[in-house]
């Protein structure tokens, strides 16, 4: 009984397994099928979608095209809002800009012409046809704004411009020259500040004040340089030019002081890139001024150069300095007062050679010579021109180094031209322009001795006279040269004076020589009586001697003593020096008294004392020779 049960529920549980079974298989049947549906509207929806994204692609451009139009046409709605506000507002701003700045006040006008600027740019930017005739009542309202702010700063820089100053009031009362005022160049300032913005290329502000301020320095500095020019005129033309007696000192100093303070003036209102050339500018008329002043001076120089090329030194050296004051300070002007000076300058260096000619031109022209041997006037003169230059050192030791040593001599001076411009090479760089100078000074004194000696020889026929007459030349050259400041400068140079004055003493002594033979005697040392070494007793000597040779001694005596009171007469007869007559008396009495002496020791006996023959003694004759170098 049990066994039949068991097989009945193992059946039935088959049966269920097996219909569980068929049910999953049915779903799973279902399944594939709706997977396959699936697959199939996925592929379909993948081609809808690709034909839907070829549809919509070109409408989702011209979307955004649009959109983009319409943010710009957004956009221009808003200018064109914006715009019609200055348009709106055009009649305000006109009532600034038409009461000026005097009376709208300088910053609130400045405020509203740059609104004017601005409108005025953001309309020719949008370029709308409806602005056209408001763009052009602004244009012309800002060009009339623009011309009023030049007419206002011309007004400002005009008022605080005088027609003219006196320098000697500053230069005398060492004031400072006067600036502008700080309120007005704060206002100057701003409207060039304004007007540099509209125009960078060529500010009518720099135009303005060069053309109100460069007036007033010239007007100023105007009597300055006409007194330059008539300060140059001597009342006495042959009188050498001293130092500082031409105004041409005062008036570079007052061209400094002026210049500076406009320097001051310029750096104050204008930016750093425009100072040099609106100081350049603003000085132009009075650098003018000078460059003819000193063409003027220039030409009154060479016309009377052998006593006023020292004006010239002067110059070359106030100049220079000036040039070095204002380039150091201001960094400008240094071509242009370059440029001025340069006629002066090649005057001055011209003058050096034809200084030496004029010396040999003058000696050689000479038709007489004193004929006592005086000194004529050229020495001194010519020594008196080397002194004066010493008072110009400076000066002259550029000039110098710029020449080059022997530069001076006529032969080098005239191959050079005298318009070219000096070149740094024509510069020793160790060249000592204190040396140089010295050089030309021996020169000077070489060519000056040199033409007064042949000078002499042609026209004195004594060699006695000529010896005095280049001794006291060489003597008075020498004092110049030692009582000077030439003394530093050619103290140790004086042996060529040294060769001058030996040669001179030569050439008058030169009477010893025939002097000397009236006291050489014949000494017969064949005979029984021979001489003795020591002093001779005259009684001893005289008695040995045959009466021809005492014949001879007496006319020895004699003849002396008639050339020897020839020769004192003449001596005191010429024209001399003391140093001179110092020296020649000197040197005819250690070349004479010797041999006098021992003559007479010898022979004094001849006349037993008496006188006829031996006329003076050894005391008498010493007093005589002490006598002629005094």
């Amino acid at each position: 009984m049990a066994a039949g049960l068991v097989a009945p529920s193992h059946v039935t549980l088959d049966e269920e397994a097996r219909a569980e079974v068929d049910v999953l298989n049915s779903r799973l049947e279902k399944t594939a099928q709706l997977t396959k549906k699936i697959q199939s509207c996925l592929g379909r929806l993948d081609s809808t979608g690709k034909s839907v994204r070829d549809v919509t692609g070109p409408l989702n451009g011209e979307t955004r095209r649009l959109q983009t139009l319409g943010n710009n046409i957004d956009t221009v709605l808003a200018a064109i809002d914006r715009l019609r506000q200055p348009a709106d507002s055009k009649n305000d701003e006109e009532q600034i800009i038409r009461a000026g700045p005097d009376k709208a006040g300088l910053p609130n006008y400045l405020a509203s012409i740059k609104r004017l600027n601005k409108s005025l740019t953001d309309m020719q930017a949008s370029n709308l046809r409806a602005n056209q005739q408001a763009m052009g009542e602004l244009a012309r309202l800002i060009k009339s704004g623009n011309s009023q702010l030049e007419n206002h700063f011309d007004k400002l820089l005009r008022a605080e411009t005088p027609r003219s100053i006196e320098p000697l009031h500053y230069i005398t009362k060492d004031k400072p020259f006067p600036v502008l005022p700080q309120d007005k160049i704060a206002r100057l300032g701003l409207v060039y500040s304004y007007i540099t913005q509209q125009d960078s290329q060529e500010s009518p502000a720099a135009h303005i004040y060069a053309e109100v301020r460069g007036p007033y320095l010239s007007s100023s500095l105007a009597n300055l340089a006409a007194a330059s020019v008539n300060t140059a005129k001597k009342k006495n033309a042959d009188a050498i030019y001293r130092a500082g007696t031409n105004g041409i000192g005062t008036y570079a100093q007052a061209m400094e002081g002026l210049f500076l303070a406009e320097y001051d003036n310029v750096c104050s209102i204008f930016t750093r890139e425009d100072w040099g050339i609106v100081f350049q500018s603003t000085c132009q008329s009075a650098l003018a001024e000078l460059a003819r002043t000193l063409r003027e001076l220039n030409a009154h120089i060479k016309a009377h150069l052998h006593t006023d090329c020292y004006l010239a030194y002067e110059v070359t050296e106030i100049m220079s300095t000036l040039s070095g004051k204002l380039g150091t300070r201001t960094g400008e002007l240094k071509s242009a007062l370059a440029a001025s000076l340069k006629p002066v300058r090649e005057t001055a260096k011209l003058s050096l050679s034809e200084l030496l000619d004029e010396t040999r031109r003058k000696i050689s022209a000479l038709q007489a010579l004193p004929s006592d041997g005086a000194p004529i006037p050229i020495v001194s003169e010519t020594m008196q021109k080397l002194q004066a230059m010493v008072g110009f050192l400076r000066p002259i030791s550029s000039i110098m180094v710029s020449l080059g040593d022997g530069g001076w001599k006529s032969s080098a001076t005239a191959g050079r031209s005298t318009d070219a411009i000096p070149s740094l090479a024509s510069f020793d760089i160790g060249a000592d322009g204190r040396a140089i100078f010295a050089h030309y000074c021996t020169d000077t004194v070489d060519v000056l001795l040199s033409s007064l000696d042949q000078r002499s020889r042609t026209l004195l026929k004594s060699k006695a006279v000529a010896g005095v007459f280049m001794a006291n030349s060489v003597v008075i050259i020498e004092r110049m040269i030692r009582d000077s400041d030439l003394a530093p400068l050619l103290e140790s140079k004086l042996d060529t004076l040294d060769q001058w004055r030996k040669k001179a003493t030569a050439a008058y002594t030169d009477v010893c020589r025939d002097l000397s033979v009236y006291l050489f005697d014949t000494i017969h040392t064949n005979r029984s009586h021979r001489p003795t070494s020591g002093q001779a007793d005259s009684a001893s000597v005289i008695k040995g001697l045959g009466s021809k040779d005492k014949d001879k001694i007496k006319e020895k005596f004699t003849q002396f003593n008639s050339a020897f009171d020839d020769m004192v007469s003449r001596h005191k007869s010429y024209s001399m020096e003391r140093e001179v007559r110092k020296m020649f008396g000197d040197d005819i009495r250690q070349k004479l008294q010797p041999l006098y002496d021992r003559f007479w020791d010898r022979y004094h006996e001849i006349d037993k004392g008496k006188g006829k023959y031996v006329k003076y003694d050894k005391s008498s004759i010493a007093a005589v020779f002490m006598s002629l170098a005094s």
